[in-house]
């Protein structure tokens, strides 16, 4: 039997690893030691850094074996570290945000996270919710005596204004956080052959999707993640959108392509520049027509006025002559490139680098931003109990008592957010996003 000896703390020593029944070597590597709680999980932990061959690793699992102990579980060293109180809910899912972060943006946003970006924020205030629910249940049980401040019920109602204004401004962020997180969903549509297979490939640097000269060529959804400065986009190259589809097949992609628009987070509409000039309509009327010929008048327009999220793109300036390209590339109200020449794609870039900062931001330790759906629905619920406490409290002959419980769900929820509340029923999921072991 081979002895264990633990060696110092905190440092990488090279040393022979051996089988603790027969004491053959099986790899010389670095081990180091982690005694707990100054470890990850806040246990004792122990890492070799050995040689990646398998005869070596099943070897080592072998060894490790017979001192009983056991392959992790997915999830199961980030589990023990969050029921150690290493990391709260929050963090924990920045660390698997971070795992699978794609671009710098993201990366940049899950890195404050598990810093504790959102943990800080909403045990702040937490901590104010408890605070009023101990000052209310004082003077529910001692309203009567000389000890209880007059105007405490004044002081805590001010605070739980104060409160529910700024979770309102926290939910007011056109889900920054989880847009940029989960990919910016971006759509190309327009007419059958503007070039909206051309610009797809453009963007991702390689032939993606087929080009020809025949109108409908693309008729099923084509999805690509790209990284535009650091934001994460998910484009999608869509069927030509017309009225008078005959083919079934060609129905269906524009069926596709219709409520794959409808889902978008930023939507780009292409047409052809050589078309608006030969009209010659006022660029207005050839949007209004334009957008009712492809159909989408539901999903571009809020109240007669393109969409925000919306970005129009004039295609095929190679085909113009230089007065009209250069009248073109000169407008505001729309951006004029060509796919062919690949003229007017140093603006193009700037407008779309300008509306994915718009529709993602920029991640701050200032302004925390909501990354998950689950914590929209608890500020939510929570926002919602405190709009509960305040119409209770209105009434002449209110419960003082149901109105405090109010405020205690409030703090449940803020609590179902970092874990400080039995949240066993969201563990599995969050931890089950990471590899095995981490």
């Amino acid at each position: 039997m081979v002895n264990i000896v633990k060696p110092e703390p905190r440092k990488a020593l090279l040393r022979n690893i051996c089988d603790p029944d027969t004491g053959e070597v099986i790899d010389k590597g670095l081990c180091l030691w982690f005694p707990g709680p100054n470890s990850f999980t806040g246990e004792d932990s122990v890492e070799f850094q050995v040689h990646g061959g398998s005869a070596i690793l099943a070897a080592l699992t072998t060894a490790l074996s017979k001192l009983k102990f056991n392959h992790a579980l997915p999830g199961e060293f980030t589990r023990r570290a969050f029921y150690n109180n290493k990391l709260d809910l929050t963090e924990i899912e920045g660390l698997a945000d971070l795992i699978h972060a794609e671009t710098e943006l993201q990366r940049k946003q899950a890195f404050l996270q598990v810093e504790g970006n959102l943990s800080r924020l909403y045990n702040k205030w937490r901590k104010t919710l408890l605070q009023c629910v101990a000052h209310i249940e004082a003077y529910i049980d001692f309203s009567e005596d000389d000890n209880i401040e007059p105007d405490v019920m004044v002081k805590c109602n001010n605070l739980l204004k104060i409160l529910s204004d700024e979770i309102q401004s926290h939910l007011s962020d056109s889900r920054k956080g989880e847009i940029l997180r989960q990919g910016v969903r971006t759509v190309i549509v327009g007419e059958p052959n503007v070039g909206k297979s051309s610009l797809l490939n453009y963007l991702v640097q390689r032939d993606a999707a087929i080009v020809t000269s025949i109108a409908g060529t693309t008729r099923d959804i084509v999805e690509l993640n790209l990284n535009i400065s650091g934001y994460p986009v998910v484009l999608a190259d869509t069927a030509g959108l017309r009225k008078d589809a005959k083919d079934v097949v060609e129905i269906e992609g524009i069926h596709r392509a219709k409520t794959y628009a409808q889902g978008a987070d930023f939507i780009i509409l292409l047409a052809d520049s050589a078309t608006y000039i030969q009209i010659g309509k006022k660029y207005e009327e050839f949007l209004e027509d334009y957008i009712e010929n492809l159909g989408l008048g539901e999903i571009l327009l809020a109240n007669g006025k393109l969409r925000e999220n919306c970005m129009v793109v004039m295609n095929k300036l190679d085909l113009l002559d230089s007065d009209q390209r250069q009248a073109l590339l000169k407008e505001h109200r729309f951006i004029g490139i060509s796919c062919a020449t690949e003229e007017g794609f140093q603006e193009f870039t700037k407008r779309i680098q300008a509306h994915l900062n718009h529709l993602c931001g920029n991640p701050s330790r200032e302004n925390p931003t909501i990354s998950q759906a689950r914590h929209r629905i608890h500020l939510a619920n929570c926002s919602q109990h405190l709009h509960n406490y305040f119409e209770l409290i209105v009434a002449d002959d209110f419960d003082i008592v149901l109105a405090a419980q109010e405020i205690r769900y409030a703090m449940r929820e803020l609590g179902l957010i970092t874990g400080f509340v039995n949240a066993e029923q969201i563990l599995d999921v969050i931890f089950s996003e990471f590899c095995i072991g981490k």
